[in-house]
């Protein structure tokens, strides 16, 4: 069995006058995301992709169908513990988990609950590369940075996976770079399973699989070269491409012969050499 498999899960929000569900913000996904994995989800706003996060630590449960982590069961009450060890949650906005006025007291408040070593937390802070910044005011450090302290806090609870929700939504390009480089570092160096929702094209090219919602299913799936190469189908559904790969498809239009749509700007000016050479 795969590390996390959703089985056919629909979930409905309940509107909070009348109790009644709304139509299903999930409905009937299923997925296998496997140890070690890093995937990306992608979407627009309203699509399911959040309530699709929330189902992966078992913060929500489904209406319909099951979710496994690690072969446990997320309905099961006696496992919520432990697959809330296993996969930590980091959420968009880092102020919302920062608890403590010092970095260090921030990052060890969920493992002191644990009882996990305080060694944890001075290499959750390394892993971010935050280690210098332990004895800091959390309030005083810029967005990317915090969202790294928010990162180490779930990191230092020792998880296999780290399921992130936009996390790089309200940072400049600068936050979203030390943002992406600390998740790569620790899917390619520490073999930690990566969920990543984003609605930046740029991140999405960097997963193993992306995986494409709409109006609460799946839409696509694959490797980022399979998913972006379906740019008439991602533009149907009022999703972007990377911009390389928006130009390549233009160009194509006018009759620029592509054998392959490019990911990156690298892959572009590559394809344009050829085949204007």
């Amino acid at each position: 069995m795969s590390f996390i498999s959703l089985d056919n899960i629909s979930f409905s929000y309940s509107d909070i006058e009348s109790g009644q569900p709304y139509k299903n913000a999930v409905d009937g996904v299923s997925l296998n995301i496997e140890k070690g994995e890093f995937v990306a989800l992608l979407g627009h706003n309203g699509c399911g992709k959040s309530t699709v996060a929330k189902h992966l630590n078992a913060m929500l449960l489904p209406d319909k169908g099951k979710v496994y982590v690690d072969g446990d069961d997320t309905s099961d009450e006696n496992k919520t513990y432990d697959i809330r060890e296993k996969v930590g949650l980091v959420l968009q906005n880092p102020d919302n988990q920062l608890v403590a006025s010092v970095v260090e007291e921030d990052v060890a408040f969920g493992p002191e609950n644990l009882g996990i070593p305080p060694k944890e937390v001075d290499d959750a802070l390394k892993a971010v590369d935050m280690y210098d910044y332990r004895e800091h005011a959390p309030f005083k450090l810029s967005g990317g940075q915090k969202q790294r302290i928010a990162i180490a806090g779930i990191l230092a609870m020792q998880p296999q996976c780290i399921v992130l929700d936009e996390p790089t939504a309200m940072l400049d390009p600068n936050g979203r770079d030390e943002v992406m480089t600390t998740l790569l570092k620790l899917n390619r160096e520490k073999n930690m399973t990566v969920v990543l929702i984003t609605h930046y094209m740029e991140e999405a090219v960097l997963a193993d699989r992306v995986v494409v919602m709409d109006a609460g299913k799946i839409l696509t799936q694959g490797t980022p070269e399979d998913v972006f190469s379906q740019a008439e189908l991602l533009k149907k559904h009022r999703l972007d491409v990377p911009q390389a790969t928006e130009l390549a498809y233009r160009l194509r239009g006018c009759g620029v012969k592509f054998d392959k749509l490019p990911l990156n700007a690298e892959q572009c000016v590559k394809m344009l050499e050829e085949v204007l050479s």
